[in-house]
């Protein structure tokens, strides 16, 4: 089965860290762009983080927000510094292979408060 499977969400405080983990089965994530979306409660959805399969370039809305790869795990994780009460939102991460179906994960819920 096709599909990305999302973690690593949770409660922390302003100025914690957090990492978000998208682990894909039934295909490999190496080849495909990967895209991390969030969607703050009440505001529109964003894109915050890609990594492009092809060259595995990244690009941040953010300096605080770093993508990592583990092909061994078929995995991409998206690293968060410094948390702020903006933060909070679902997050989403999405591959994206020309000719393909564009796969989501199901989302995370980051929530930043003290």
């Amino acid at each position: 089965q096709v599909q990305l499977v999302q973690s690593g969400g949770g409660l922390v405080q302003p100025g914690g860290s957090l990492r978000l983990s998208c682990e894909a089965s039934g295909f490999t994530l190496k080849r495909r762009t990967v895209n991390w979306y969030r969607h703050p409660p009440g505001k529109e959805r964003e894109r915050v983080a890609v990594r492009v399969g092809a060259t595995g370039d990244t690009s941040y809305a953010d300096s605080r927000f770093t993508i990592a790869t583990d092909d061994d795990k078929n995995a991409v994780y998206l690293q968060i510094e410094n948390l702020k009460i903006d933060d909070t939102a679902m997050y989403y991460c999405n591959a994206i292979q020309l000719g393909r179906p564009v796969v989501w994960g199901q989302g995370t819920q980051v929530t930043v408060s003290s």
